[in-house]
């Protein structure tokens, strides 16, 4: 079983910083596509970013193109999503996401899951 450990989450003003972790137990054709989610009180989850080890082609969401970037370490099997500019509306509950395949993570159907770190945006 893939496990996915997050870490990074906290409270922040607006216009700061943050920076998130994933630790994934294995990479592999498993978990090949990683990425971010969140989800805030009363809304939908939605698709924040993601990476491949293989490529390592990046795909980002409206939202956080110019302000968030993810990327990868290969040597420690982390994924981490920098926020900067971080806004109020930023405010959610940060997930980790794992799938054989980036179409079917971006889905929102990704095969591995972690148990989300809370972000919030607050002066």
């Amino acid at each position: 079983q893939v496990q996915l450990l997050e870490s990074g989450g906290g409270l922040v003003q607006p216009g700061g910083s943050l920076r998130l972790s994933c630790a994934a137990s294995e990479r592999s054709a498993r978990t090949d596509a990683m990425g971010w989610f969140r989800q805030a009180p009363g809304k939908e989850r939605e698709f924040v970013a993601s990476i491949t080890w293989s490529a390592g082609r990046t795909y980002y969401s409206e939202s956080a193109k110019g302000r968030f970037t993810i990327s990868r370490d290969n040597a420690k099997n982390t994924v981490n999503l920098q926020m900067n500019s971080l806004k109020p509306e930023d405010t959610a509950v940060y997930y980790c996401s794992a799938d054989p395949d980036r179409v079917g993570l971006q889905a929102g159907i990704p095969d591995y899951w972690g148990q989300g770190t809370q972000v919030t945006v607050s002066s």
